[in-house]
């Protein structure tokens, strides 16, 4: 799979679906999964930048899918500049997934929006939520920072929405690594008015 996130996603709903398949009295819930899955791309996403005060001029719309990129070999999301200690709050409502100190985003904050995409905010300097927490458009979720690989780097926020479902159109043959672009997408095409 592309990210651990996908991975999870998609185990936790074919699970659902053989348990109601195994089990003889919960057929009839067979539906409610997918009317879950359907209720999720039917709702509107409206977003924001989502570092507070950031402007387009904050970030270089070439960045996606930039490389080569370290370890990742391309870089799949935009990183938005601002000082560290600046508010990141959520570009979109929905739940938070989890939140995590460690790795290549140090620490980070994922949330499930609209349409079933994931957003992931990284490098904060520090996290102001909690795994399952509903939030808001501009609902706090922690601070700009330089954690994870981005340490001796300028302050910033990683942003980046992956999906679990493949948007096809989006392959691209000529890029490195481009067959992954179907799973992520272009932070920049929703951000800019």
């Amino acid at each position: 799979m592309i990210t651990n996130t996908t991975r999870r996603f998609w185990y936790f709903l074919l699970t659902s679906f053989a348990f109601l398949v195994r089990y003889r009295y919960f057929k009839k819930w067979f539906w409610l999964p997918l009317l879950v899955l359907l209720i999720g791309f039917l709702c509107p996403q409206q977003m924001m930048i989502p570092v507070d005060d950031a402007t387009t001029k904050s970030w270089d719309k070439n960045s996606f899918w930039a490389y080569p990129w370290g370890s990742s070999v391309t870089h799949k999301g935009i990183d938005i500049f601002a000082e560290k200690g600046t508010p990141v709050i959520a570009s979109t409502y929905g739940i938070v997934v989890y939140t995590h100190e460690g790795g290549k985003g140090g620490k980070s904050v994922m949330v499930l929006g609209p349409k079933w995409r994931f957003h992931y905010y990284a490098h904060l300097d520090a996290i102001d939520t909690f795994p399952l927490k509903p939030v808001k458009i501009g609902s706090v979720l922690g601070t700009v920072g330089n954690t994870g690989n981005a340490v001796g780097k300028p302050d910033h926020l990683h942003y980046a929405i992956t999906t679990p479902f493949p948007y096809v159109h989006l392959k691209d043959s000529d890029a490195v690594q481009g067959w992954k672009k179907m799973f992520y997408l272009n932070p920049d095409t929703w951000l800019r008015p």
